[in-house]
């Protein structure tokens, strides 16, 4: 059976302090990612305002309907399923670290709530983000024209259990909108994307932001789109930039018969919910 193949684009912005000047840029790589042929564009975490707690505030008072507009407006204006990174989201009092995802008409498709909160001790680095956000409670698949796509966020990236999970519901493509700092990204970073693709036998996408050098937070950068054998098909380093891969669905079915390491789960001595 053909499966899809289409192209598949990162953008790797630096979010910026000011609002306009971010959601600007965003516009403009979306579109120079569209016209160099990409059918889905993925951005990163936390895109539309810096990470900083500070911001996060501020994000929330003027709310997430406009950015969600602008959004659904780029998906549409560019013909893209757009995966739109993370922003703060405002329900109810609460405040979650939210990615939406928009069809090639603007419609929304998926909405996931980042489940597990970044709160770490580590040297010379304390944040703890359930002082500002609530964790969302639901594992993320949808269906595209092109398959099943799986959303988590950054730290949710730690918990292998939940990608089994997505992949045990038919995930074919995970797309995580992230931003790892100078102390995880080196040590981690590159290690665990490729090991979520392998663990799985998925594509694998993580989309981080530019570093801002001098911000009180620095993001590692580094995305990548990652094959189910843990190849990196593309790869970026901390600048701002575009990154570009043609994925290949029957690719899953090739790694899944030369090492059916999925498809030989012992359910009879352990499981993930599906």
């Amino acid at each position: 059976m053909s499966r899809s193949r289409f192209p598949l684009a990162v953008c790797q912005l630096r979010t910026e302090t000011d609002y306009d000047v971010t959601m600007e840029k965003t516009a403009a790589m979306i579109h120079e990612a569209a016209v160099s042929g990409a059918s889905v564009v993925v951005l990163p975490e936390m895109f539309s305002c810096p990470y900083s707690r500070e911001y996060f505030h501020a994000a929330a008072k003027r709310g997430h309907s406009d950015v969600c507009r602008q959004l659904a407006g780029f998906a549409r204006d560019n013909r893209v399923i757009l995966v739109g990174g993370s922003v703060p989201e405002a329900e109810n009092g609460l405040l979650y670290n939210t990615a939406f995802v928009y069809d090639e008409s603007g419609g929304l498709l998926a909405r996931h709530r980042k489940i597990h909160l970044f709160d770490v001790d580590l040297p010379g680095m304390h944040f703890h983000e359930s002082h500002t956000f609530t964790p969302g409670k639901d594992i993320t698949v949808f269906d595209t024209r092109f398959g099943r796509f799986g959303l988590a966020i950054c730290f949710d990236v730690r918990f292998p259990e939940l990608f089994r999970a997505m992949a045990r519901r038919g995930a074919e493509l995970i797309c995580l909108p992230a931003q790892f700092n100078m102390t995880t990204g080196p040590a981690h970073w590159e290690a665990t994307m490729r090991m979520r693709a392998v663990d799985n036998e998925v594509f694998f996408v993580a989309a981080a932001a530019a570093r801002y050098k001098g911000f009180s937070y620095e993001c590692w950068g580094h995305s990548m789109i990652v094959d189910p054998y843990g190849t990196a098909l593309a790869a970026a380093d901390e600048t701002e930039q575009i990154i570009l891969a043609e994925l290949d669905l029957n690719r899953i079915d090739e790694i899944r018969a030369q090492l059916p390491t999925f498809l030989h789960l012992r359910e009879d001595v352990y499981a993930v919910a599906d």
